[in-house]
């Protein structure tokens, strides 16, 4: 799709100046239809729109997808007809993709999403932004970096987020379309000098390594690639396990790699071996997290779903399928998480599968690195250097004493992180104690001993006990005063 830049340039300042922008748009909807638009739910902001005023038409236009009387609209309509972004029906006009206002006054070019009723997806089929992009975003790092690479880039998103973070950005995709629609996104956008690649998964970048490389990839399991978007047909979950242990041969020192990723649960295995297996042949430090799993015929139901196929004569005999390869595999359940990998140039990676179904702090990328480091320091930290440290508390743990009113003991005592990933771990008397005492003053085992005096129990035994803080420390609940990341980094 060729568009000439100084249309693009035109299109852009109109929507700027029609205030075709997210506060545009949520102020002309009003609270009711925009929060109804963004369950992706039409109707309430057609009825907002229904009077003939700019910004009104270009919401129906490029938002809803509506025809729109050609009077309504102060747009370049010939030039934008002939480069194929509207088509022209008598004296209205339709949009041929969705263009969405996005942050800092960026916009977003995909295909429109595909409703119950609407002809079926091409299989070159552009996604616009949804629940899964915006994921990716929060998980990814803060920090700038120098170069990045956006794998499987789609409509260009993840780019919209980098640009500024990243002094150099390289987008790949399988689609060729991807690519055109994603351009025509950065254009809108005001972003300039991506270097975009066609080809599948990491060859169209061999050789070349990055200090950032992010991916929401074709992660759907299924018996065959029908849609360039989502899934692959690579054999189950191979394509995601095959982009993890690609990831390390394609970034710097100290680089990242964070991705969303769909694995498989099968009967008679625990999914947390078959990802850490994953991450245990990258030769990375790697943390992986479980966000939601659905059971066999639930994650049939969802992708058929989101290709709008239900109430379609396919429909049975695909679910059917589908649901019967699946049974085949053995499979359970399938998982749904992110998965992030750091080169740290360690001897003895440190490797964390875990699964946090409930609400954490968003954007997890602000902290994702803090996580990493308390991973790697609790496993790397010699048993005598643990003594000798000085703890500290996380200032947002809380103490929840659980049991009987009026009894004397409590039956359960759980530490609560109440900011952050919101962690919660059940501990015994002693590491409650020292929730309370560890303020980065005295030595571990200089408290541990205290609190032996205190309980009346065995000291040296009560020291020796320092090593069961390790999983604690790793989740965050204690750090270590002043860190020296870098000292636990080749132990």
């Amino acid at each position: 799709m060729d568009v000439p830049a100084d249309l693009l340039a035109r299109l852009r300042d109109r929507l700027l100046a029609t205030g075709y922008t997210i506060d545009g748009v949520r102020d002309r909807l009003g609270d009711v239809a925009a929060a109804a638009l963004a369950r992706e739910q039409l109707v309430p902001a057609e009825r907002a729109t229904r009077a003939p005023d700019p910004l009104g038409a270009l919401i129906r236009l490029w938002w809803l997808g509506l025809a729109v009387p050609e009077r309504y609209l102060d747009l370049p309509v010939d030039g934008l007809v002939a480069a194929g972004l509207l088509h022209r029906d008598g004296d209205e006009v339709r949009a041929a993709v969705h263009l969405q206002p996005w942050e800092s006054g960026g916009y977003l070019v995909s295909d429109r999403k595909v409703r119950p009723g609407d002809p079926a997806l091409r299989p070159d089929h552009v996604v616009g932004a949804g629940g899964a992009s915006a994921n990716l975003a929060n998980l990814v790092i803060r920090r700038p970096v120098e170069s990045a690479l956006d794998l499987g880039t789609g409509c260009g998103v993840q780019v919209l987020h980098l640009a500024g973070r990243a002094g150099r950005i390289t987008a790949t995709d399988v689609n060729p379309r991807a690519l055109d629609l994603a351009r025509l996104s950065w254009a809108l956008s005001g972003i300039e000098g991506v270097d975009t690649r066609l080809g599948s998964g990491f060859e169209p970048v061999s050789g070349e390594r990055f200090d950032l490389v992010v991916s929401n990839p074709p992660f759907v399991i299924s018996p065959r690639g029908r849609f360039t978007y989502r899934e692959t047909g690579a054999a189950a979950d191979g394509f995601c396990r095959d982009l993890v242990r690609a990831a390390p041969r394609h970034l710097n020192p100290g680089g990242y790699c964070q991705i969303l990723a769909n694995w498989l649960h099968v009967a008679g295995e625990d999914w947390r071996d078959r990802v850490g297996g994953w991450l245990a042949e990258t030769g990375c430090d790697g943390w992986a997290v479980q966000r939601d799993v659905l059971d066999p015929a639930e994650y049939v139901e969802l992708w058929l779903r989101d290709s709008a196929e239900q109430g379609t004569p396919a429909y049975r005999e695909r679910y059917d399928e589908w649901l019967g390869w699946l049974e085949s595999l053995g499979v359970t359940g399938i998982g749904f998480g992110w998965i992030t990998l750091r080169d740290g140039g360690a001897l003895d990676p440190v490797v964390r599968v875990e699964e946090l179904t409930t609400p954490v702090e968003q954007p997890v990328g602000a902290y994702v690195e803090e996580v990493l480091d308390a991973i790697t320091i609790a496993h790397r930290i010699g048993a005598e250097e643990l003594r000798q440290a000085r703890l500290v508390t996380r200032e947002d743990v809380v103490e929840e004493r659980i049991g009987p009113p009026g009894a004397e003991d409590p039956a359960r005592i759980v530490l609560r992180q109440t900011a952050g990933l919101r962690r919660q771990a059940q501990v015994g008397t002693v590491a409650a104690a020292l929730a309370g005492a560890c303020d980065g003053e005295l030595p571990l085992g200089a408290l541990l001993a205290a609190i032996a005096e205190l309980t009346g129990a065995d000291p040296d035994e009560t020291v020796a006990r320092a090593d069961e803080l390790r999983p604690l420390i790793a989740e965050g609940f204690f750090r270590i005063k002043e860190p020296a990341t870098d000292r636990y980094s080749d132990l």
